[in-house]
């Protein structure tokens, strides 16, 4: 069977490693983006980038191809309407890190479109078309939306392109996924922007030269724990509110548990409790990287395959 063509529209990090990861993988792909001069960088690598976004779209209707939406969320309104107006119909997905917030502009302002979420979980602080790797994608974990109604047809089309790109997929409801993300990627985005900026004293408090002090003494545990804070500023604000009802809930969590912690540092100085409980989360990341991998039959519903995704099974094809 020929490999459905592929359309990405944006070439920064994740969709300029899509597009080499399905070239490399022997798919037709074309792209388009709104940065001139990443559009000249991907063309001198040797890329078909259309001269605009109108006219990708309708190379991806006449090809009935699947297109991708690669840019930040506040960017994506502007595109959906460029999609209902020139490929109305077209096979359609996203690379964007909230899915609820996807769906409900996908259904104002692209609402015939066939469309069904997915999410690549996989990254790096760098961003923008020189960032992007053909090898990004090996071994993540894809989320593609299995939420009643979803059109099994554009599913398969997702997740065989996540196989491709050497992805697992993880199939899960819009509404988790979120909650999920806010939990392993959103937060830890916030608690990045705090602990560096209390390392750096951030001009708040806090002895004269202590922030430049902390700052000489860092080491490996500052830069783990604040290695997303690279990121640049404008795209975690586009995942973290585009994603506030969930982030929400996990701040009031994190911060009653830091509450907690700070109640018993000061009154028996004890932090057993907190300590452990991190510990115990950190295995259970280990355990889950090492998920069972299965195929499944193409004609799996979408509530039993949001099931596998909430058992901690991960896909890796078609039975």
């Amino acid at each position: 069977m020929t490999s459905r063509p592929i359309c990405v529209l944006g070439l920064g990090l994740i969709g300029g490693s899509l597009a080499r990861a399905a070239v490399a993988a022997g798919r037709t792909v074309w792209a388009a983006t709104a940065s001139e001069s990443t559009a000249a960088a991907a063309r001198a690598d040797g890329y078909d980038v259309a001269p605009s976004t109108d006219e990708a779209l309708v190379r991806a209707q006449d090809a009935d191809a699947l297109v991708i939406l690669g840019m930040p969320l506040p960017a994506v309104p502007g595109v959906l309407r460029r999609v209902h107006a020139v490929a109305p119909r077209c096979r359609l997905t996203d690379v964007v890190s909230v899915k609820v917030a996807m769906r409900d502009a996908v259904e104002k302002y692209a609402p015939t479109a066939r469309y069904v979420g997915g999410h690549p979980m996989a990254g790096t602080a760098e961003s923008g078309w020189a960032a992007g790797s053909t090898t990004l994608f090996g071994g993540a974990n894809w989320v593609v939306a299995a939420d009643d109604g979803t059109d099994a047809e554009v599913w398969a089309d997702v997740a065989e392109l996540a196989w491709d790109c050497g992805a697992r997929v993880v199939p899960a409801a819009a509404e988790e996924h979120d909650a999920a993300v806010a939990r392993i990627s959103h937060l830890p985005h916030l608690l990045a922007a705090v602990l560096a900026a209390v390392a750096a004293g951030d001009e708040r408090g806090g002895e004269p030269g202590a922030g430049a002090l902390a700052m000489l003494l860092a080491a490996g545990s500052f830069a783990d724990g604040t290695r997303v804070a690279d990121t640049r500023p404008e795209l975690v604000l586009a995942m973290c509110e585009g994603n506030r009802p969930a982030l929400l809930t996990a701040v009031d969590d994190a911060l009653g548990r830091l509450g907690a912690a700070r109640g018993s540092l000061a009154s028996t100085g004890g932090l057993a409790a907190t300590v452990n409980a991190g510990h115990r989360g950190r295995q259970q990341w280990r355990t889950a990287r090492s998920a069972p991998e299965l195929k499944v039959a193409r004609d799996t519903d979408m509530a039993g395959l949001r099931e596998l995704g909430r058992h901690g099974q991960v896909l890796v094809g078609w039975e």
